[in-house]
């Protein structure tokens, strides 16, 4: 049985919110799921999809139905093998394709095959190129009544109002550090020695994550952490004139075009915390983040922020990485006082 608000106890209102529209026979057809990274949204979703499919469910102490965990639609979602739920995400191409969203509308409108109803989870709805929106809202205007419609959007990350409009939005919200550090010491735990992250480790991946845990755990067994600090070093040397920006493009590649991007946003995001007279996010970044706030005024933060936003819609249609990480740190360059400048 998936207790998702056990296992992840800040998604409890939202889910209880499930609950009571599926006991109260008024669950909606389109559900507009958003969040962070790495806040459970995916696995809220499949929780949901269990629950949704769930021939036996049960009642929990409060009253509310939870999925048995033990019929065969439970053991089919927890093999990942359910007929009746079809997942979509972005492919090579960053984006999700019209021909994707074809295959999604037919799957809406096909008969279940062994439960009484299907779910289609869109991973990343933020990631709908304009061709795969424009033809998911015929699906959203005309809802099959055993179809229900996920849409996993990250915060920050736009969907057509259309579509919005079409939906009902449950947000999701990052766990407090408490929370997150247990979950994340939870899973860790069940590492061999060799592999497990120290409490240091773990400190810092939930740093560098914003304390969204399941973002962390891959921060936390990954090499997320030494590419941010590589690309870190290479940043500030850039911005002090002692690397040319090719040397510096390049430890941003490293990263990947998404990690740069999310890195180099949060900086921004920060810079215009520190403008504000608030505090960073990053505190490692923070002694040269301050030096660019004092210097600054705050809308230049806002303008690096649209700028990687720019750069994030560009980013499927193949752009290349290192060429973005060099106008964005060129960018970052501009806000050094002239006398600093190399």
């Amino acid at each position: 049985m998936t207790d998702i608000a056990v296992d992840m106890p800040w998604l409890k209102t939202s889910w209880q919110t499930v609950q009571e529209r599926l006991a109260d026979g008024r669950f909606p057809h389109a559900l507009l799921v958003t969040g962070e990274s790495g806040v459970g949204k995916r696995a809220w979703a499949d929780a949901v999809s269990e629950l949704l499919l769930c021939t036996s469910p049960l009642n929990s102490e409060a009253g509310a139905p939870v999925a048995c965990g033990r019929c065969r639609q439970c053991e089919l979602v927890a093999a990942s093998s359910h007929p009746d739920v079809r997942a979509f995400s972005p492919e090579k191409s960053r984006m999700i394709r019209v021909d994707q969203v074809r295959s999604l509308s037919e799957f809406a409108v096909s008969s279940p095959q062994v439960a009484e109803r299907k779910v289609a989870i869109i991973d990343r709805a933020d990631q709908l190129n304009i061709n795969a929106a424009n033809a998911l809202l015929k699906t959203l205007e005309e809802p099959a009544p055993d179809f229900v419609l996920l849409l996993l959007q990250e915060s920050g990350r736009p969907v057509l109002p259309t579509i919005r409009s079409r939906c009902q939005v449950v947000p999701l919200p990052v766990p407090s550090a408490g929370q997150a550090n247990e979950w994340l010491t939870r899973k860790v735990a069940g590492l061999d020695s060799e592999n497990r992250p120290s409490a240091e480790q773990l400190a810092k991946a939930l740093m560098l994550a914003g304390n969204a845990p399941r973002l962390a755990l891959e921060y936390a067994t990954g090499e997320f952490p030494a590419l941010r600090d590589e690309a870190f070093n290479k940043f500030r040397e850039f911005m002090r004139g002692q690397v040319a920006v090719a040397d510096a493009a390049k430890a941003f590649k490293a990263l990947g075009l998404e990690d740069m991007l999310w890195l180099f946003e949060g900086w921004a995001a920060d810079l215009a915390r520190l403008c504000a007279g608030g505090q960073p996010a990053d505190p490692e970044a923070g002694e040269m983040l301050g030096f660019l706030a004092r210097n600054n005024p705050a809308w230049r933060a806002h303008e690096l922020l649209d700028q990687v936003r720019d750069a994030r819609a560009a980013g499927g249609y193949n752009v290349n990485p290192e060429l973005e990480a060099s106008r964005l740190l060129i960018a970052w360059r501009n806000l050094m006082p002239r006398k600093r400048r190399g």
